[in-house]
């Protein structure tokens, strides 16, 4: 799912709860209220107020006759007697007249707020029954001119947006797109040729281990039968030591049931800890606002306690965790000689009883009898012809040269020597042409990511603005979900705490920013909003509207696609979680360096497709930006101090090594070395000759000179950056003599399969540069990608290919743009505005077999990991849908012709 998706949407586990100021209850109460109910007019309130007030028709009691007056008496008598002579004067059918509502043509209630006192309203020529008055015309449908609305009403293009049409109930669902047979068997012979090899490689490592258990019982293979485990469709197992679900073949204990799948019982014969090491997650520690921006460092804090008491420093250096390491001595669990496996020891959650025994899901002839039916349809039919062709597509000439004039490809990269620059990017309306598929498969297969643009176009258009898909979501309920109408939980980028908000404030805050007290921007995002489980429940409308606006819904329809094999699991199978999921997060277009809106950099155990529904753009004031600018010095003298107190801790070698990173890093860091080179100015430019000068110095046992060297040479680049169009001009308009710019909406780093070692040696390398949880320093490294701790800034992409030759794809995301994600690429986005996205995964079969590989290394991982558990199950997947293509192709000899 996802740019952003399933795997992208668990980050690591979030620190206490930072509670906000409590809303008032008159706040409550004033949401509560309908939205579309403007406030009383003036004349309503005069209406309402005798309502309210003890109505006197002069003295009656006898008691209080006499107490009063004669004065007052005389005065009441005349009252009631002028009263009595005007009644008489009245016509007895004025006294009979009522308002009465204009009905037909004539009528003024708008459909939008069920009101008729906001004056003029616009007739649908179409159905000629609904209308819309102009205040939410211009409110609510500011995108549709009046002469469109009367042409063809919202409720006539099915993308109303007032609360009884988000709210109801009995929507027909999205169409499918009708699959020609000939198409459908086409597609099945793919998938059968990327599958088969794998079930080739599961069948072999079934059958050794059916070996090794005919030797452990001291029978022949053929006289070996295996027990088939008792276990539910509707219910999931996985082995208890690497929490990977088992499809079939598996150990278990059969007094304590404790499972063992067959990769840890390889893993344990050869004298390996099974499912990776134990090792204990350090967390990190809590600090106030004053450290995270900067007037705080770490390194001072420690040098004072140092002094008073003998302890380990607050942000020690970051430790790696290498879970290859031999942890024989200290492991009591072993195999036995002839091969059988004991059950694991009470302290790894076994009885430590008897020795496991060999069981199975599926019956025991089942996997190899449909091996030998994919052979034999191989063999029979040519499939050869139904195969994706690896060769250059349409984007390339004979030659094997880029069409750069294409306008359907992207340039996102500037590897030298490379092919792979630019990115396929076809509009929605080339993707549904003959051949649209076939060309995004030539892309697809060789595992490069692709974008299709104005994919709302196919879409009825129904609003996806926060402030809409929250009034679809406002009614009281009885139940969990109550409380999700005033306040939700969002993450705050700066220091990725959970905080509570009211939801309206959220919402406010997209379209208008939020800021700390220090005027630091504010980023807030919400993940898996509506939080229930299934998004088409919660908002059906907008869950039909993504559904509609999913290209090539072959791949990605989460109903029937053909090509998407997690679709083909069998009804009564717990399915996995792949979404859709929504996002909502705040977005600045300057590089802050902490706070920034970013999703980290992952690598998603599936493949996963990223709309962007809408944008708002929050441009901060240039009284803001200043203040920015101050903080962020702060910020990075406290990187500096930080690092070279670090270093001190350490070895010299060492110490040299993180010095001269954190130099240059400083140095160059944020947007300011960016703008200046765009520009083409000198003025803010840093010479290369200067930043070799500032190295060397990285051992000067005075670093107060180097300090000062830096601040000098940041003063310098205040008149440049001061004069960035970030700060003089509003976004998307140009400076005088400039053409104007159309901004995306998220900036994204996709990388290359094949980048991947050299990219974690890079993060392991610089790993005490970033920062996590608090802003702190980073601790621990278990995986560099996996653990998602890490986003590269614009300097960190600079140092990489400077000292790997690597780079990412770079783009923006526009409005309406999709982005594929290809299983296994690692990638880090971060939000230039205020964003909504929709995020769906699905699993090809182009990209099954790097699904699986993902798997084995997630398995590795430490069992408090984030993301050790196997939640997509794609073996299972893979399985199911090998069968079902199976029996299709059995059944269907005459589909090829």
């Amino acid at each position: 799912m996802k740019g952003e998706n399933r795997d992208a949407r668990e980050e690591p586990p979030l620190p206490e709860k930072r509670q906000r100021k409590q809303v008032k209850n008159d706040d409550f109460r004033q949401l509560d209220s309908d939205d579309d109910e403007a406030p009383l007019s003036e004349m309503a309130k005069e209406r309402k107020l005798p309502n309210k007030v003890k109505d006197t028709k002069g003295p009656t009691d006898k008691v209080e006759m006499q107490e009063n007056s004669e004065r007052t008496r005389k005065s009441g008598m005349r009252s009631q007697a002028k009263r009595k002579s005007n009644d008489e004067n009245i016509d007895d059918t004025n006294l009979k007249k009522k308002k009465t509502p204009l009905k037909g043509d004539d009528a003024l209630m708008c459909h939008q707020c069920q009101r008729n006192d906001k004056g003029r309203v616009v007739w649908c020529k179409l159905c000629r029954r609904k209308r819309f008055c102009i205040p939410c015309i211009e409110r609510w449908y500011s995108n549709m001119s009046e002469d469109e609305i009367a042409a063809k009403c919202p409720v006539c293009r099915v993308n109303c947006n007032c609360k009884s049409c988000l709210r109801m109930k009995g929507l027909p669902e999205p169409p499918k797109k009708e699959i020609p047979e000939s198409d459908k068997y086409r597609y099945y012979c793919y998938i059968l040729n990327l599958l088969l090899p794998w079930l080739k490689e599961f069948q072999r490592e079934q059958k050794a281990e059916k070996e090794i258990e005919a030797k452990v019982q001291g029978i022949s293979e053929s006289e070996l039968e295996i027990q088939v485990a008792a276990c539910c469709d509707d219910e999931r197992v996985y082995c208890d030591r690497c929490r990977t679900s088992i499809i079939d073949f598996h150990r278990s204990c059969p007094k304590c049931s404790y499972d063992l799948c067959l990769q840890c019982c390889a893993e344990l014969r050869a004298g390996r800890l099974p499912g990776g090491k134990e090792v204990e997650i350090q967390q990190y520690e809590h600090r106030d606002k004053k450290y995270i921006f900067g007037e705080v460092s770490a390194g001072n804090q420690t040098h004072k306690k140092r002094s008073s008491k003998s302890q380990a420093p607050l942000n020690p250096p970051c430790k790696i965790e290498n879970n290859k390491k031999d942890e024989n001595g200290c492991f009591i669990w072993k195999a036995n000689k002839g091969g059988s496996i004991p059950c694991a020891p009470e302290e790894l959650g076994g009885c430590g009883g008897s020795n496991l025994e060999l069981k199975c899901m599926h019956p025991e002839k089942s996997i190899s009898e449909l091996e030998l039916k994919a052979e034999e349809i191989v063999q029979q039919k040519d499939i050869s012809r139904d195969i994706v062709s690896m060769d250059p597509c349409a984007c390339f000439s004979s030659s094997g040269v880029v069409h750069c004039e294409n306008e359907n490809l992207r340039r996102a990269a500037d590897r030298e020597g490379s092919s792979d620059n630019y990115i396929y990017c076809p509009t929605a309306k080339d993707a549904m042409q003959d051949g649209g598929l076939t060309h995004f498969q030539a892309h697809w297969a060789r595992g490069e990511p692709v974008i299709v643009r104005n994919v709302l176009e196919q879409t009825s258009r129904l609003s996806w603005e926060p402030m809409v898909m929250w009034r679809a979501l406002r009614e009281r309920t009885n139940g969990k979900v109550e409380s999700e109408q005033f306040s939700v939980k969002a993450i705050d980028c700066l220091d990725l705490c959970e905080v509570e908000i009211n939801i309206h404030m959220f919402f406010t805050g997209y379209e208008k920013g939020r800021c700390h007290s220090n005027k630091w921007p504010e980023m807030l995002k919400l993940k898996d909003w509506p939080p229930a489980n299934s998004f088409d429940e919660r908002l059906p409308r907008h869950g039909a509207e993504f559904i509609a606006a999913l290209p090539f819904p072959e791949y990605t329809d989460p109903r029937y696609g053909p090509l998407n094999l997690a679709v083909k699991l069998p009804e009564g199978i717990i399915k996995p979680d792949l979404g859709p999921k929504t996002y909502i997060a705040y977005g600045l277009r300057e590089e802050l360096g902490r706070g920034d809106s970013v999703t980290k950099l992952h690598c998603d155990m599936s493949d996963a497709i990223n709309v962007l529904m809408h944008t708002a753009e929050v441009e901060p004031y240039k009284w803001q930006m200043e203040q920015i600018k101050k903080l962020r010095k702060k910020q990075l003298q406290q990187d500096l101090d930080e690092l070279q107190f670090h270093a001190s801790l350490v070895s010299d070698s060492e110490a040299s090594d993180i010095v001269e990173n954190s130099c240059r890093m400083v140095v160059l860091s944020g947007r300011m070395q960016e703008e200046a080179a765009a520009s083409g100015s000198s003025m803010g430019l840093i010479s290369q000759e200067k930043i070799t000068d500032i190295v060397d110095q990285q051992m000067e046992p005075n670093q107060h000179h180097l300090l000062a060297e830096i601040n000098e040479l940041e003063e310098a680049n205040e008149a440049h950056y001061q004069s960035s169009s970030l700060v003089t001009c509003k976004p998307g308009e140009a400076s005088e003599g400039e053409e104007k710019v159309e901004y995306g909406g998220a900036l994204w780093d996709i990388f290359r399969r094949e980048d991947v070692p050299k990219l974690s040696e890079f993060l392991m390398k610089h790993s005490g540069e970033f920062r996590h949880i608090y802003c702190n320093p980073i601790k621990q490294v278990f995986h560099p990608i996996h653990d998602q701790t890490f986003y590269l800034t614009a300097e960190h992409k600079r140092k990489l290919k400077e000292e790997y030759g690597i780079e990412p794809w770079t783009f923006e995301q526009k409005l309406g743009e999709a982005v594929f994600i290809p299983a296994g690429c690692p990638h880090q986005v971060r939000n230039l505005k205020s964003c909504t996205k929709v995020a769906l995964d699905f699993v090809s079969p182009d990209n099954v077999r790097e699904c699986i590989r993902l798997t084995e290394e997630f398995r590795l991982l430490p069992s408090e990991h984030r993301a050790k558990e196997d939640k997509l199950e794609v073996k299972k997947i893979a399985l199911h849908a090998f069968r079902e293509v199976v029996d299709y192709l059995m059944e269907n000899p005459e589909g090829s012709s």
